[in-house]
């Protein structure tokens, strides 16, 4: 069974391709030469999801998907949220983004953030949705090598190592966004798109 990633996100791509099973085959936009951009102009991560899916399914024919993932923290009222990947500025890098979120927090003790992610599905006409969620706190300063965007100062509640120093393995069942694909893939296993 063919699905396509609307991503070029190749940290994303290789996250995914480590859980699904080896009865999908997960293309990326690159795979199937998408190349246009798709602007996220909703202000819900349900919505840039959804615009996402919805463009790929729409342009390839293939039963797509999409996720939209912030980072929400408590004593930001929940910034940096929908804007995460562009927290710093619209061409902001991660080291740009986590530099302006922990100046942001530098005279704050709360440190209670969550990671949340949301999938949109859409295949023909009808769009599902996947939410994923782990809480946790923000480190002072960066920890660690792995991961990508946020995860060097991310520590998920019952952990003392970051995102960024947990094996990728033990990321890949207990992260935002294992969660919602477990539940994403769930559901495909239910579904005969052939």
């Amino acid at each position: 069974m063919e699905l396509v990633f609307a991503t070029h996100n190749l940290n994303k791509i290789d996250e995914l391709r480590a859980m699904i099973p080896e009865s999908y085959t997960l293309l990326s936009l690159t795979d199937i030469g998408y190349d246009k951009p798709i602007a996220e102009t909703a202000s819900t991560l349900e919505g840039n999801a959804l615009i996402k899916a919805q463009t790929v399914s729409k342009n390839s024919g293939i039963p797509s998907f999409a996720d939209d993932t912030g980072l929400f923290v408590d004593v930001l009222d929940g910034a940096p949220g929908v804007h995460s990947a562009r927290y710093a500025g619209e061409n902001a890098d991660a080291r740009s983004n986590i530099r302006n979120l922990l100046n942001a927090m530098r005279d704050h003790p709360d440190r209670k953030a969550h990671f949340r992610t949301v999938i949109a599905f859409a295949v023909n006409s009808e769009v599902r949705y996947f939410e994923g969620r782990i809480d946790g706190n923000i480190a002072s300063q960066p920890r660690g090598k792995g991961g990508f965007g946020y995860d060097p100062v991310f520590i998920p509640e019952g952990y003392d190592l970051s995102f960024a120093e947990i094996p990728a393995a033990t990321k890949n069942k207990i992260s935002h966004r294992a969660l919602a694909f477990s539940t994403f893939h769930a559901y495909l296993s239910k579904l005969n798109l052939s």
